[in-house]
Formats: structure tokens, C-alpha cells, sequence
């Protein structure tokens, strides 16, 4: 998992959540316009090369990203100097890519630019207009 590969101690950021009939992977889904960035009062959260970071430096611990985060992609956690922010980075300082991508045993993870996914999602709107 990542947490495994990060400079940081053991701290997930992905997890899965599960109820009786269905599982889902819960992580940041680096969005575009990141309600997380938005209400950071110290502008802790900036997007870099197209990814979305947590500068450690600047988060002050409040937790007004976790309460934004439509995702629960947030997460705080205690270090020494008090609580820091963390959320996925797509693992920014590997050149291979996220490590969860990798690790993944049902290849179900992917990333995938921005035009990859609105070719996906108009080709699903298309199946779905032609269905009715």
C-alpha cells in the first residue's frame, strides 16, 4: 500500500469500505476543483503537476479539509509537532506511479488522464441513451 512507500509513518490513503452486498475503494479522487484546497485557511493544499498535496509545512491540523472532502478522502493524524492533513498524492515521488495501482491483486485500480475519463463517460451516456 502506500503507506508503505511514503516518508510518512503507517497512514493508508486508500480503504475500503464494505457492507453485506458491496465493497469500494475510498480514496481522493484528485478533483479539479478540490473543495479540500478551497477551505484550507492556510492554503496547505496545492495542486502540483497536475496533483493535489498536502504542503506539511502550512497544514495547521484543523480538519475544515476532512469536513470538505466529499470523498472522506481526508485524513489527520497525530506527529510529534501535533496533527497533520494527509490524502493521496498518486504517489508523486515514484516514477512507476501509485504503489496501490501496483499492489492491486484484481488490477481494479487504474489512473487515468482527464480526457480518458470523459472518453469513458460519454461512451456510457451513449450506451444508455441508445437503451432506453
Amino acid at each position: 500500500d502506500c503507506s508503505g512507500v511514503s516518508a510518512m509513518r503507517f497512514a493508508p490513503r486508500i480503504r475500503v469500505v464494505k457492507n453485506d452486498e458491496l465493497s469500494t475503494a475510498t480514496l481522493c479522487r484528485q478533483c479539479e476543483d478540490a473543495p479540500c484546497a478551497n477551505v484550507c485557511p492556510e492554503g496547505a493544499i496545492r495542486r502540483e503537476n497536475s496533483v493535489w498535496r498536502v504542503d506539511q509545512h502550512r497544514c495547521i491540523g484543523c480538519k475544515s479539509c476532512m469536513v470538505a472532502c466529499p470523498y472522506g478522502a481526508m485524513t489527520v493524524i497525530r506527529v510529534e509537532e501535533g496533527v497533520q492533513a494527509l490524502k493521496c498524492d498518486l504517489c508523486s515521488h515514484r516514477e512507476e506511479g501509485p504503489a496501490c495501482v501496483a499492489a492491486c491483486p484484481t488490477q481494479a485500480l487504474r489512473c487515468m488522464e482527464p480526457m480518458e475519463l470523459e472518453r469513458i463517460a460519454a461512451e456510457r451516456r451513449q450506451r444508455m441513451a441508445l437503451a432506453m
